[in-house]
């Protein structure tokens, strides 16, 4: 009766929700049901451990879980999914009732769940899932997360010899996680054209090995932190990987797997990782190359990776990626990178208002390269934050930027911005900062446009 009562209850508050703000009940219809039935999720008829997978670690998870979606949907499968991106206990729930009858059963033939990894043992108690994908494992929210190792053994505490993981090969933290499964899938993404090294770089940095801590070398990076690598003090490295992707082809946006050909229309080394992740697990669940070509082809990411807002004549393009760790930050500025056009680069890093103490690092644009960027034809760069834009000013310089190109407002002041931007003819934009700063710099252009 309790279960009863509580899954009429969250249901009936997600069609309020519904009506009166629709999108938005992702978390509150879970907690209703929490509130009401501690054990609700044991309690869903139908759920089977064997066909649930969850989605986990630093980078990547929402694309990742979005492109396996998308491809059991175009195999036939019946998905409860939370494409929504709310992966913490709350959002898991209101997932399972998307797909559960009035009597608590639950018409799906696969659950597959984003998690968030710092809440993975908690919401792994509730629904013990029997297949496990892990991203990666890296330096993320500092405020939250500590450092990697401190999330690798959450994650770690979860594994079991029942248990199949599929891990990213080429990541040392999420590689090292698969000793412990019963089964373990390990995929990664050959060298290419993007790969790099930073053997001479002044401001490089390696990982530790998760295994005995010394420093990990790497052979190539495909992205930061990721790529062909080993320790030599322990000989733990990547190893062959299950699933490949080769021959990449940034410009045709391809790669193969085997002889197969795949398109990947998010053609970045970032997004690639994702690709290769959702075809692997795909995969192991029995659904065809074909289905996956197919899948990929017309696979469109909800809501989009950039958005754009216009003042007069200039187009500000804001790169809409987490971040709050340095493989986004770079991912993103490899991204405007890639445009070869004259353009104005905005960089907004400031205090992250998570929870008191907010804080303030710079670590990330340390950890990142900007001489590509540079490269690419930065006709002035404005860095503007109310804690840390000189640091962030510093940085560009210390990669070789002209000082006669940098201006550093130490505001956050829409306006004051706005009146800088406006000084310069160039009409191509890019700006990478916080959402809300984003959000609050969106509605004052709006405005001011009228």
């Amino acid at each position: 009766m309790r279960f009863r009562f509580a899954l009429l209850a969250a249901k009936f508050t997600a069609w309020a929700i519904n009506i009166v703000a629709k999108g938005r009940g992702t978390n509150l219809p879970g907690k209703i049901a929490l509130k009401f039935d501690p054990d609700f999720i044991s309690h869903i008829k139908g759920l089977d451990p064997d066909k649930t997978i969850f989605v986990t670690g630093t980078n990547g998870k929402s694309t990742t879980t979005n492109l396996m979606a998308h491809v059991f949907k175009k195999a036939g499968f019946r998905v409860a999914v939370n494409l929504e991106g709310a992966n913490l206990i709350g959002g898991v729930v209101v997932s399972l009732l998307k797909n559960c009858s009035l009597s608590g059963q639950l018409n799906a033939d696969v659950v597959l769940m984003e998690t968030d990894e710092r809440f993975l043992p908690i919401i792994h108690k509730q629904l013990p899932a029997k297949h496990l994908c892990i991203t990666n494992v890296q330096k993320d929210q500092v405020q939250r997360n500590g450092e990697p190792e401190i999330i690798r053994r959450k994650i770690l505490s979860v594994i079991s010899e029942d248990m199949t993981v599929y891990v990213n090969g080429d990541e040392p933290n999420a590689l090292s996680l698969g000793e412990k499964a019963g089964r373990c899938v390990k995929y990664g993404v050959d060298r290419n054209k993007s790969s790099f090294d930073k053997k001479n770089d002044f401001f490089s940095v390696t990982a530790p090995c998760p295994i005995c801590h010394e420093a990990i070398v790497y052979d190539h990076y495909n992205i930061d932190n990721i790529g062909s690598f080993h320790c030599p003090t322990c000989g733990f490295g990547a190893a062959a990987n299950d699933y490949l992707a080769t021959e990449i082809d940034f410009d045709a946006k391809t790669f193969h797997v085997g002889d197969k050909v795949y398109d990947f229309k998010y053609s970045t080394p970032y997004f690639l990782y994702c690709y290769i992740a959702a075809l692997t697990v795909a995969s192991e669940f029995g659904a065809s190359s074909d289905v996956i070509s197919e899948a990929f082809a017309d696979f469109a990411l909800q809501g989009g990776r950039m958005e754009t807002v216009k003042v007069g004549t200039k187009e500000i393009k804001y790169l809409r990626m987490k971040q709050e760790n340095p493989e986004t930050v770079q991912s993103a500025l490899n991204v405007i990178a890639d445009d070869p056009t004259p353009k104005i680069f905005l960089l907004g890093l400031d205090e992250l208002v998570d929870f008191d103490p907010h804080y303030t690092n710079t670590f990330y644009t340390f950890d990142c390269d900007f001489r590509r960027l540079i490269a690419s034809g930065i006709e002035r760069c404005i860095c503007f934050s109310g804690t840390v834009a000189y640091d962030a000013g510093l940085r560009m310089l210390y990669d070789g930027f002209a000082e006669e190109k940098l201006t550093v407002l130490p505001t956050n002041d829409d306006k004051t911005i706005i009146d800088e931007l406006e000084k310069y003819d160039c009409d191509n934009v890019y700006l990478i900062t916080w959402l809300h700063k984003y959000e609050a710099l969106a509605e004052y252009v709006k405005k001011l446009n009228g």
